[in-house]
């Protein structure tokens, strides 16, 4: 009763269709991305890099690499921030370059700007320059690829 029918060719061929398509295109569900926090009593000192969200509501003094970045109300960082997505609530003293940047009401930016876009809400603070790039990921990074090796120096002649 509930069983496939017998004699139907169109059931027949879509059910060989779905076999195939099911053999051949496993689709593997997507990994969530990663989110980080650094909370309003903590405080680092050094380079954070990552992929994925992160949002800073303490103290960090270095860079900042991540795809997605919140600086919220009352945080801060002293260091230069690079990011796909910034939006900024508390202090920021260093060079951004970021694709999208938004400076909210109670932003304070010291500091210049490589993005592709800015929006700043009133009564946030900004004192530095703003530059529009295209793609303002594309920047040499400070960091020596490579240090050179320390040679040994013969002081006795």
């Amino acid at each position: 009763m509930f069983g496939k029918s017998k004699g139907n060719v169109a059931d027949r061929n879509l059910d060989s269709s779905l076999e195939q398509q099911s053999d051949h295109a496993i689709a593997e569900p997507a990994a969530p991305e990663a989110s980080s926090s650094i909370g309003s009593g903590l405080s680092i000192v050094g380079k954070i890099v990552g992929q994925g969200r992160l949002g800073i509501f303490g103290h960090v003094e270095g860079e900042v690499h991540a795809s997605t970045v919140q600086i919220g109300d009352g945080a801060q960082v002293v260091g230069d921030i690079v990011a796909e997505e910034l939006t900024i609530g508390g202090r920021v003293k260093g060079t951004i370059h970021a694709n999208r940047v938004k400076l909210t009401s109670t932003a304070v930016v010291e500091g210049d700007i490589y993005h592709r876009s800015l929006a700043i809400e009133e009564n946030a603070q900004f004192e530095g320059m703003s530059k529009r790039q295209e793609n303002a990921l594309d920047t040499p990074s400070r960091v020596p690829a490579k240090r050179p090796q320390a040679q040994a120096i013969n002081v006795n002649g």
